[in-house]
């Protein structure tokens, strides 16, 4: 899946064998958003992107494709056990119906 936000060569992959949605920019690993999954329920346990690309948004585009992926799929729902991903629906609130 592509990321949004203009980011010129970055995708997001679900890599559904690995637990976690993968940010590549370019075919490099840059951040994941890893999950445990639990029947139909996703615990987001860890999301990291790479220091050296950090505050750029590169999280939160991680995080967005992760949420439309989510959504996409139908009849799962998230539990954020990871700060970001907290933070990510408090700012997000619109999403709140994914949350389970």
């Amino acid at each position: 899946m592509q990321a949004g936000n203009g980011t010129v060569g970055v995708e997001v992959r679900h890599e559904p064998e690995q637990s976690r949605y993968a940010l590549y920019e370019d075919g490099e690993l840059i951040g994941v958003a890893d999950y445990l999954r639990r029947g139909d329920t996703l615990i987001f346990t860890h999301t990291g992107i790479a220091p050296d690309r950090r505050g750029g948004g590169l999280g939160s585009t991680l995080v967005d494709a992760a949420m439309a992926d989510v959504r996409e799929q139908g009849g799962l729902s998230v539990r954020p056990a990871c700060s970001f991903v907290r933070e990510w629906f408090q700012a997000h609130p619109e999403q709140a119906e994914l949350l389970g």
